[in-house]
């Protein structure tokens, strides 16, 4: 199967980093995007480009090891890749490619480097561990991914780690590019569920409002999230549940796959119970059930011979269904991490067979008109109303407060002017038009909501839309504080000034988000390092014809663009002996 284009353009962007940095990059692809493809894509071009290199693919999950490995067999078949992991019964310590599980190899790096009484013998250190689901590598360097690293680093000081995940922050809400201690260098490309959902690789989230509200008052705090013990006992209430189930049996009554998110071991036994009372099938799945019946569990479920499924903690990761069309949010967490883990669930598409795929309006529509049009998530636990849509969430700084998202209700009673009546989706405030039933809106009179528990939509629904560029220019932008400077970017549509500010003197996300942009214009390698070099070379860059923007507060962002053709620009007096910084005008209204 070949790669889509975003696959191709990960890879690309991960070799394009290390033209430019020998550092650990990171690549952030959303729940149901084919991680698993570009991992298999990276490690081929790796051993066909440097034969004799080792690489490591290390993860938590069995199931993750399993999948990956195969994903690499099937694109290259004869791959010198094995197995080491204690719960797939395998230890392939000598293969030249390794698929591992942390809690299997984290002390045996000695072993798998074939080292002897402190001396390498024949068999070469590894080069190069691929890291999925990295955003579980804890903060503290005395773990088993930490001693597992620093081993590895000692048998090769050269040693590079290539992180993969959909949400590239920790528990904490600390990115893993940024601070000290962090991990990875550089996020070198981001594809989100927002992306998936326009493309049509992803299935829309849907969001009702719910009556019920999980209360986590007096529950403290432990690691970053709440404590277990405290939370399971806050949350577990026989009437809350009762009511709560209640809701998820009557709202999912068109829905085959429920999979509810549980805020302990007896949590998700009590809800499983409830469910069965009402004369659905339910089973429940904990780290504490057995392999074998955990198995058997998760095929009848992807079967549909159990239409619900109860789980605490052990569902976020690894597993993978696409009928799932119901999401019931019961586990409350200050976690952006596993909330958008959770939500990613949700997004695995059914596409109506015999239907053309070619096309992201041919895919949407193929999902439209499948089994599964959309997935409904039932928030109970409030975590869309504490970290935002899922196409929107930003870890948050310590001690920063909690915004909240303008919504507005599509009305149930009222007709728009084309007859039609709303359903009660929930949508963003700026939202012209329903996603669910096209009930247009009228934008002065729409209904507002103050938001709280389960009153902010899962997505934003504001479509981008498309602007015709007359005229881009380029100029310098002073930092503020201790920031680096950037480039300010206008582009000229119609009459009105659009702003984006690309930032090559930056790390992380901002420096590789300029490197794309400058690869994509037509610019030439090395790329840019400083705004000043950027300017002395934009003449490299062709014209921007158009770009997609979407609406925030009383300005546009700028979220893609369309490349045009490269023209002659007009160079400056010989005689202009005025630096760059002082030849375009300085910039201060971002805080960059």
């Amino acid at each position: 199967m070949p790669l889509r284009y975003y696959q191709e353009d990960s890879v690309a962007a991960l070799f394009d980093y290390w033209r430019e940095e020998a550092g650990n990059p990171l690549i952030d692809l959303a729940t149901g995007t084919g991680k698993s493809m570009v991992m298999a894509t990276v490690i081929q071009q790796l051993v066909e480009g440097w034969p004799d290199m080792r690489i490591m693919v290390v993860t938590h999950v069995a199931e993750l090891i399993e999948q990956n490995f195969l994903e690499l067999i099937g694109i290259w078949p004869f791959a010198p890749a094995g197995i080491f992991s204690a719960g797939l019964n395998r230890r392939d310590a000598r293969s030249q490619i390794i698929f591992a599980g942390i809690q299997t190899v984290w002390d045996k790096a000695d072993l798998i480097c074939d080292v002897a009484a402190n001396e390498r013998v024949a068999r070469k250190p590894i080069d190069i561990v691929l890291v999925d689901e990295c955003h579980l590598i804890p903060k503290n360097s005395n773990t088993m991914y930490g001693k597992f690293f620093a081993a590895l680093r000692e048998l090769n000081p050269d040693l590079k780690i290539v992180g993969l995940t959909a949400t590239p922050f920790r528990l904490d809400s600390g990115r893993l590019d940024e601070g000290d201690d962090r991990m990875f260098d550089r996020v070198v490309y981001t594809y989100g569920i927002a992306d998936g959902v326009r493309d049509g690789y992803l299935a829309p989230l849907s969001s009702k409002h719910t009556a019920i509200e999980l209360s986590t008052k007096g529950v403290g705090r432990q690691g970053g999230d709440y404590k277990q013990s405290a939370l399971q006992a806050a949350v577990d209430k026989l009437d809350v549940t009762r009511s709560a189930v209640d809701e998820i049996v009557a709202k999912g009554a068109d829905k085959r796959s429920w999979l509810c998110f549980c805020s302990g071991v007896e949590h998700a036994e009590h809800v499983r119970d409830e469910i069965r009372s009402r004369g659905v099938s339910c089973e429940m799945i904990s780290g504490e059930t057995p392999k074998e019946e955990r198995r058997r569990i998760i095929e009848d479920f992807k079967a549909y011979r159990i239409r619900a499924l109860t789980n605490n903690s052990v569902l976020t990761t690894g597993f993978n269904h696409k009928g799932v069309d119901l999401l019931a949010f019961l586990r409350p967490t200050l976690s952006a991490s596993l909330y958008l883990q959770m939500a990613g669930r949700g997004t695995r598409v059914l596409y109506a067979p015999g239907m053309s795929l070619d096309t992201p309006e041919e895919r949407r529509a193929a999902i439209a008109a499948g089994p599964k049009p959309s997935c409904l998530v039932l928030d109970f636990a409030g975590l869309v109303d504490k970290h935002g849509p899922v196409d929107m969430v930003q870890p948050k700084e310590p001690g920063s407060g909690d915004g909240e998202a303008p919504i507005k209700i599509c009305p149930l009673e009222s007709e728009d002017k084309h007859g039609r009546v709303g359903c009660g989706e929930k949508v963003h405030a700026s939202a012209r038009t329903c996603p669910c039933c096209s009930y247009e809106f009228d934008i002065d009179d729409s209904p507002k909501i103050a938001a709280h528990a389960a009153d902010v939509p899962i997505m934003t629904t504001v479509e981008p839309e498309p602007r015709t560029v007359s005229s881009r220019t380029f100029r310098f932008h002073e930092g503020k504080g201790d920031k680096p400077p950037s480039v300010k970017v206008t582009y000229m549509v119609g009459m009105t000034a659009i702003n984006e500010w690309v930032c090559p003197q930056h790390t992380g996300f901002a420096k590789s988000k300029a490197d794309r942009y400058w690869l994509a214009h037509g610019g030439q390698r090395p790329f840019p390092k400083t705004p000043i070099e950027w300017l002395e070379r934009q003449d490299e860059l062709a014209e921007t014809a158009e770009i997609m923007v979407k609406p925030r507060d009383r300005y546009w962002d700028v979220v893609s663009h369309v490349v045009g053709e490269r023209v002659e620009r007009v160079q400056a007096p010989a005689n202009d002996n005025r630096s760059y910084a002082e030849r375009w005008e300085l910039d201060d209204d971002i805080q960059f």
